[in-house]
């Protein structure tokens, strides 16, 4: 049996070998590094795919948070709704803005943002709600964009985690999520869906108007080299990156029906098992699964990790410490507030490996090591 990986990026470049190295050196060749054709390419590729209007490309989905916080003209003090439950990127660029973290409690089913814990949270100072679309599911949009829209409040999609998830509306309509909000914002990063064989980015409006804004903070603040207009800053993606992510994007699809492969796998596995709980699929989403995320009921989950750990099975905690817990938050006095169901899951949650080179004879080696622990 292979080695099993938490991500395995290496075979799947194998299985795609030639023609990412014939568009690396097409690059090379042409030595059109930055904004070079891939770039062009990959961009208009993308947003034909997400079918939205503009797409930025930038270096890294950090980035574009910051860069669509920034061009909606939030001022320090401004409140930022955002789940506690998710990757710190989420919430970093909100205190690095001087604008104000606030943190709500999670769907335990899905993981994603609590509308009714958005409802209670805004206040005056209010101006944006931030949900992520975690471990590949769509958070619940339709009620976020309705208290939006009865708040006047805009709508920044984090979608790092589940590009091409479909979205579908009450009147049976869809949407890629990262489409739906006032902007969404996606990484690239080599372990995404989606992933670069480096940093990278994207910011996505259907506005023109922010579409603007977000193009010129992206490069300095400038529309016309040398002027400019706004404080902005540098953050591009390279040629060679678009390049890799141009073939990929076209496999997409593909790739995350692999995941879905993967998952129907193991819930077939652990299905029925008390011990677990297999995520969940609400009806208007589709899953892609970044992640193969469990909850664990009743379990030694730390024992799990290491008797797994000594099969070399790797495994991952997605994500051990919340963010109104974080030392970097602590100046909000955040540390004391009452979130149940995020505490809960920071102590139950393990994610298993997922990605789409695994094969059948590692799917079952992992699924028979964990029900050997938990069934001992």
């Amino acid at each position: 049996m292979r080695p099993i990986q938490m991500v395995d990026t290496h075979s799947q470049y194998l299985a795609i070998k030639n023609e990412v190295d014939a568009a690396i050196h097409e690059v090379l060749d042409a030595a059109a590094y930055i904004n070079g054709k891939a770039v062009q390419e990959f961009t208009r590729e993308l947003g034909n795919y997400l079918n939205v209007k503009h797409t930025i490309p930038c270096a890294n989905g950090t980035d574009a948070l910051q860069i669509a916080m920034m061009a909606l003209g939030l001022q320090p003090g401004d409140e930022v709704i955002t789940p506690s439950f998710t990757y710190i990127a989420t919430t970093e660029v909100v205190a690095l803005l001087k604008l104000t973290p606030v943190f709500v409690e999670v769907d335990p089913k899905t993981f994603c943002i609590n509308p009714a814990s958005v409802r209670k949270a805004i206040t005056p100072r209010t101006k944006a709600i931030v949900p992520v679309h975690l471990y590949g599911h769509a958070a619940p949009m339709e009620e976020i964009m309705a208290i939006a829209k009865e708040f006047g409040l805009f709508v920044i999609e984090d979608n790092a985690q589940a590009i091409g998830c479909d979205y579908t509306f009450s009147d049976g309509t869809k949407k890629k999520t990262g489409t739906i909000g006032t902007i969404g914002a996606t990484s690239f990063y080599p372990s995404k869906n989606l992933g670069a064989y480096g940093d990278g980015g994207a910011i996505f409006t259907n506005d023109d108007s922010l579409a603007q804004q977000m193009k010129m903070i992206a490069n300095h603040g400038q529309q016309k080299r040398y002027y400019h207009e706004v404080v902005g800053c540098n953050s591009r993606l390279d040629s060679i990156q678009a390049a890799v992510l141009n073939i990929k994007l076209k496999k997409l699809d593909q790739y995350n029906a692999a995941r879905q492969a993967v998952a129907a796998n193991y819930n077939k596995a652990f299905a029925g098992n008390p011990a677990i709980t297999t995520p969940f699929v609400a009806s208007y989403s589709t899953h892609v699964y970044h992640q193969y995320t469990l909850q664990l009921n009743g379990v030694d989950r730390d024992a799990l990790v290491a008797y797994l750990a000594e099969q070399k099975i790797p495994s991952m905690i997605y994500y051990p410490v919340p963010g109104h817990r974080q030392d970097m938050f602590a100046s909000f006095g955040l540390k004391e507030i009452s979130m149940p169901v995020t505490d809960a899951l920071t102590n139950s949650v393990i994610s298993l490996p997922i990605h789409t080179e695994i094969d059948e004879e590692q799917l079952n080696f992992i699924t028979t090591h964990v029900l050997n622990f938990i069934n001992k």
